[in-house]
């Protein structure tokens, strides 16, 4: 009778609402039998989940089978794959958006970068996407999504991935590529079953026991009397998405084993036990997360790590291009977006493109019926980007219900104070999906959230799960960000009193004081949190950005003083000594607030090339680093020369030679001083350093030995290293060696030549190149002869060709004659 009832229930078409309106409908046929899976099996997808509104609403009709297609009745459509849309009702664009779904991702798909940091990022993923925009992408192993699972080696076998990104980066995206390939039989078609299970619907599971049995039951009810048993014979692929929206602790350590698919145990349990490859061994999991819940997964249960990227910066183009009919207005777009880095930056996340895209082409449409002929009034800060965003839908949800056709904004106050309550809360609780529980806690009710989805339904969104019940999110974590800024701006304008973990408001704090204290709070963040939050907060104050809000915010006489003073207390701070980072962010601060004199100082010392004999201030170095990280040209060589040959300015644009791929720094002046700081670089995660040249520096054993330590990490990926005439001895040689034994497979080249490395040197450094243990082919190119003597690394000299160049270098004034002679002693 099961028997009966599943092929009964499999004989109907069968659609399933995905919590984010992507899905899959599948046909089958009333004469298939659903076999135990050590049969042959048809293929079985069900639900896709999306992170991103933009491709979202997605709907796909099929009917095939992955091994021996079954007999179907002469009702059953044909086996060729068709495409249906259904579509939102939020306008042509979305239309198009929807349309081109498989168009896009076969061209415009973000690479996936295999081999991602094993250290936890919990750095705010606006860190990670400036990051992102200086990586060298030559130096990554790209993986296409439908190679996924593929071995580099004929003998390893991937079944665990986990691929980390930023919000809104394209994660589900891609797992919606990896389905419809696979739905449509164009690749892997060796996985018989794939069941998509999203973390933000599983957690209303959470205090349920169930076995893996039910739970997949309960998401795909067709499947009943499947038995997953004898899975042994197929490919079954279980779709983890959104680990960071997990609510369940995970407790790998403490869990109890479970390795029967039919026990009931918490969901907790289930998953552990499933990802640990107790339940289901031979079964394949793909784990999507943001990068700092990647944690929650121990680094042995994981066989690859990848890394989603986003758009580089062809592909930004790219799309506005495909995005757009009129190339001019795609152009036109583009030139706009590349003056401003921030925006440009920015754009390296797929869902920021189409909101630019929304505001500029609103703005354009507007201008041209002006008969204005630029778009140089439009936003050119993250600020006024998003305002502008958030006028635009709330016009277009008051022209839709409300009937309102006009220029100016109609503002719901007690809308977006009660979002902005919401979005302010949960960005404490660094929570990004809302349940009913979650609303109740800040006054807003079921109804109320339907409400405000259907009316900013680009901004705030209810989501219905496959079974489960409702979720709310913001389109994207920035939005949320933006409307937790706003709200405090609307709390601080209504001067009521209001706490949150870093500001309390009170009737004698001005609006000065209130952003000074942002300020440090932001400052004080390890992980940079309140860097994207603290940008919006400080654009808000702006008279400009107030005026586009006018109706909602109140005018304040003392903006522009206030302006004035934050701007000064930024310009302070960036004279303390801060990290790189935070000093990135307070430009990108300044930029909000429209000051851009630090930045102006720097380009005319660099223009005229008065850098190298211009004092700096503290600020100004700050300013130098900015310029040089936020350029357009990737950073493939830094040559100190070109700035101040000393230990200070080598230390403080350490960040620089961290980003770039080959660090010049030979002749400068340095001492062991500098060695510190470059050790710490060559320990970083983020250091992509393959050439580092410190020929001529008075560094000695003791800066060498610094060096070494920085050569022992893992993360060093150093390549060349050129330490000639550096008053290396035997002793140096020792550190080499050491360093070398640690991480034997990245160096290649060592020059040690004009140094004193003795006999017992040059054998440390030559055993270790003739022992079989190290990866010889990449440190052949530093062949040693063990009796010392010229050969490969070790290029020596005559003493007369060495004291021409000494000399030479002397009259240019580039080596102080005590140092020359020193040298000249050495050889």
């Amino acid at each position: 009778m099961a028997e009966e009832r599943v092929k009964d229930s499999l004989s109907e078409k069968h659609s399933v609402r995905s919590g984010s309106s992507v899905s899959l409908k599948s046909y089958w046929s009333k004469d298939y039998h659903l076999p135990n899976l050590s049969e042959e099996t048809p293929s079985s997808v069900k639900s896709v989940t999306s992170e991103s509104c933009v491709f979202s609403s997605v709907s796909l009709k099929s009917d095939w089978s992955m091994h021996n297609p079954p007999k179907f009745s002469e009702k059953t459509p044909s086996s060729a794959q068709s495409v249906e849309y259904e579509f939102a009702d939020s306008g042509d664009e979305t239309y198009r958006s929807h349309k081109n779904f498989k168009d896009n991702h076969k061209d415009n798909l973000q690479w996936i970068f295999q081999g991602a940091s094993e250290q936890v990022n919990t750095e705010h993923e606006i860190r990670q996407i400036e990051a992102a925009s200086r990586h060298h992408q030559s130096l990554e192993i790209q993986v296409e999504c439908k190679h996924l699972f593929e071995a580099a080696e004929q003998d390893e076998q991937i079944k665990t991935i986990l691929t980390n990104g930023v919000a809104g980066i394209g994660k589900s995206v891609s797992v919606q590529k990896f389905v419809l390939d696979w739905a449509e039989g164009k690749e892997n078609q060796d996985i018989s079953f794939i069941f998509p299970l999203p973390f933000r619907e599983m957690n209303l599971k959470e205090k349920e026991r169930q076995s893996l049995k039910d739970l997949i039951t309960q998401f795909f009810p067709e499947t009943k009397g499947l038995n997953l048993t004898r899975s042994t014979r197929f490919k079954v692929l279980f779709i983890l998405d959104g680990l960071d929206e997990c609510r369940l602790p995970l407790n790998f350590a403490g869990n109890e084993t479970c390795r029967d698919v039919s026990s009931a145990v918490s969901l907790d349990v289930l998953l552990t036990n499933l990802i640990k490859g107790n339940l289901l061994p031979s079964a394949l999991i793909w784990i999507t997360s943001r990068p700092a819940a990647a944690s929650k997964i121990p680094a042995d249960c994981i066989d690859r790590l990848t890394e989603i990227r986003g758009f580089n910066d062809a592909q930004k183009e790219e799309y506005f291009r495909k995005r757009l009919t009129d190339q001019n207005q795609a152009r036109e777009i583009i030139d706009h977006i590349k003056q401003s880095k921030s925006l440009f930056i920015m754009c390296h996340i797929p869902v920021f493109c189409w909101i630019s895209a929304t505001v500029l082409q609103n703005i354009l449409k507007l201008k041209h019926r002006a008969h204005a002929e630029t778009l140089q009034e439009s936003p050119k800060t993250l600020t006024q980007m998003y305002t502008h965003f958030l006028r635009f839908q709330i016009q277009q949800s008051k022209r839709k219900y409300d009937g309102e056709n006009t220029a100016d904004v109609s503002w719901d106050p007690k809308l977006i104070l009660s979002l902005g309550k919401l979005a302010f809360q949960q960005l404490e609780r660094n929570n990004v999906i809302f349940y009913e529980s979650d609303l109740k806690a800040c006054g807003i009710d079921v109804y109320k959230a339907s409400v405000y989805s259907g009316m900013c339904t680009q901004i705030f969104k209810e989501e219905t799960g496959i079974i489960l019940g409702t979720m709310y999110c913001f389109l994207h974590l920035s939005i949320q960000e933006f409307i937790a800024a706003l709200y405090q701006h609307l709390i601080l304008d209504s001067d009521k009193k209001h706490g949150w973990f870093f500001i309390q408001k009170s009737r004698d704090k001005s609006m000065i004081d209130f952003l000074k204290t942002a300020v440090d709070k932001a400052l004080e963040s390890e992980n940079g949190h309140l860097d994207l939050y603290l940008r919006f907060l400080l654009g808000l104050s702006l008279s400009p950005n107030q005026q586009l809000l006018r109706g909602l915010l109140s005018q304040q006489d003392d903006r522009d003083q206030s302006k004035e003073e934050i701007i000064a207390y930024i310009k302070q701070k960036l004279g303390d000594n801060l990290s790189p980072e935070r000093s990135i962010n307070l430009f990108y601060c300044l930029n909000e607030l429209n000051d851009q004199t630090l930045l102006k100082e720097i380009q005319s010392h660099l223009s005229s090339g008065s850098l190298s004999s211009a004092r700096l201030s503290p600020a100004q170095w700050s300013a130098l680093v900015f310029v040089l990280l936020t350029s357009e040209e990737e950073l493939e060589e830094f040559e100190l020369q070109k700035f101040k040959k000393s230990d200070e300015c080598l230390i403080k644009l350490s960040a620089v030679v961290k980003a770039s791929r080959r660090a010049l720094l030979q002749w400068c002046n340095l001492t062991v001083q500098c060695c510190k700081s470059l050790s710490s670089t060559l320990q970083s995660s983020k250091c992509v350093l393959r050439e580092l040249d410190l020929s001529n520096n008075d560094l000695q054993d003791s800066g060498v030995k610094l060096l070494s330590d920085g050569l022992k990490s893992q993360h060093c990926k150093l390549e060349t290293l050129r330490l000639s005439g550096c008053m290396v001895t035997e002793e140096g040689c020792g550190f080499l060696s050491s360093a070398l034994t640690l991480n034997p497979s990245h160096l290649r080249e060592l020059d040690l030549s004009y140094n004193h490395p003795g006999d017992s040197g040059v054998k440390l450094l030559s055993e270790q190149l003739e022992d079989p243990n190290y990866t010889l082919d990449k440190l052949k190119r530093c062949k040693i002869q063990k009796n010392g003597v010229q050969s490969g690394a070790f290029k020596l000299r005559t003493k007369a060709e060495h004291d021409r160049q000494v000399g030479e270098l002397v009259r240019d004034g580039a080596l102080s004659e005590q140092l020359a002679e020193e040298k000249s002693r050495s050889v």
